[in-house]
């Protein structure tokens, strides 16, 4: 396609940085650098340059077993105009306080943050979204709101609040990056960045992540459909057959016939199911204790919660517990704020004035080496882990 130089007016180029953390998802990271390198093509011009950071400077592993060989580290002395945080996996298990120090460091110089996939935990666990809008993917939705009461969280497909900007992952971050480039850069050109990768309709920040509960589920009967939404609504509620039979306008022996017929469950049941996923979603990625664990998803005592807990997964609620993992964790001291910009920073490579020029997508990493000789790219088809977004 021809480059066209008519999309907007001259601008400095934006310097983007990209942080990658161990299994960090490859789809949403090429969801969110691919925009740049096509609006770079399109406008004709250099718009974008970016570069790759990881924690200790060395690669970082996707989770699909490709390794990403970073321009720099955590702590590195260099002007951005935004930074993007990747992360897979089981993100609430990362607790690194030189990561969430030098995340702040970016944010009082003005940066712009934003957290992709699992990127988001990250960042509230910096106090960097406190009193803001976030969203992270629904998997991650129920420990994400458990673990940051003072997050907006909404479970959208993107969130742009501000100076911070979040995503669900996957293809979610397409759709923001090619609202960021709007902003920056005019409709023009990110509705042609857009049709570059097919996406001819682009979702809005404020849009649902999953697809409705009759197409999830193939059922068409609107009484029936009314009852699971609410129920999926509220899914530590302990439901009145009747009340559910009202918003139905059903009796409640029709109800009951109804989840027979399309679920193959009992109303008590399906409730039951609903509170034990996300008791399990908890357990895996929260540090919730067991007894937390139950009282949050409205079990009236522990006991009851580990019976049905080993009858539904065949475990008891202590096998899935989370681990903190993932990076190295700190001692005893490490900084907590609870909002942005307090406290000390950490070690870091601050002033250090290592700094290298980054990309543009033209295949040069800015030194005339080609890019592609400084990616260690090599497959692992039997590596296992957790999987990203």
């Amino acid at each position: 396609m021809p480059k066209n130089a008519d999309f907007l007016p001259e601008s400095a180029e934006l310097a983007i940085g990209f942080l990658l953390l161990p299994d960090f998802a490859m789809m949403s990271y090429a969801c969110a650098s691919e925009p740049l390198r096509a609006a770079n093509r399109l406008s004709g011009r250099t718009l974008y340059r970016w570069r790759h950071f990881s924690v200790d400077g060395g690669p970082v592993m996707a989770s699909s077993g490709v390794p990403i060989v970073p321009d720099g580290r955590i702590g590195d002395d260099v002007r951005l105009d935004a930074l993007f945080v990747f992360a897979g996996g089981n993100p609430s298990t990362i607790e690194h306080g030189p990561t969430e120090a030098w995340l702040r460091t970016l944010a009082r110089r003005g940066v712009r943050l934003g957290g992709i996939s699992g990127g988001p935990f990250l960042l509230a666990r910096a106090g960097l979204l406190a009193g803001r809008r976030a969203t992270i993917h629904w998997e991650h939705l129920p420990a994400f709101a458990e673990s940051f009461p003072d997050v907006g969280t909404t479970g959208t497909v993107y969130e742009i609040d501000g100076d911070r900007m979040t995503s669900a992952g996957g293809v979610a971050a397409l759709d923001m990056m090619i609202e960021l480039i709007a902003r920056d850069h005019g409709a023009a050109l990110a509705a042609a960045v857009g049709d570059w990768f097919l996406r001819s309709e682009l979702r809005a920040g404020g849009t649902p992540q999953r697809t409705g509960t009759a197409e999830r589920l193939g059922i068409a009967d609107p009484r029936l459909l009314r009852v699971l939404s609410h129920m999926e609504a509220n899914p530590t509620e302990a439901p009145s057959r009747l009340r559910l039979a009202r918003i139905a306008g059903l009796s409640v022996r029709r109800l009951e016939d109804l989840f027979a017929a399309h679920l193959g469950s009992t109303i008590g049941r399906h409730a039951l199911a609903l509170k034990l996923d996300r008791a399990r979603r908890l357990l895996t990625q929260s540090g919730l204790s067991v007894i937390e664990v139950a009282t949050a998803c409205g079990f009236q005592s522990a006991s009851h919660f580990s019976r049905s807990y080993r009858t539904r997964f065949g475990i008891p609620p202590s096998a899935d517990q989370a681990g903190r993992a993932g990076l190295p964790r700190d001692g005893p001291g490490r900084e907590r704020p609870g909002r942005e910009g307090s406290g000390r920073e950490g070690p870091g490579r601050e002033g250090s004035g290592r700094e290298s020029p980054g990309r543009d997508g033209s295949g040069q990493d800015g030194s005339g080496r080609d890019a592609a000789g400084r990616a260690a790219v090599r497959s692992q088809s039997n590596r296992t882990s957790p999987p990203s977004r």
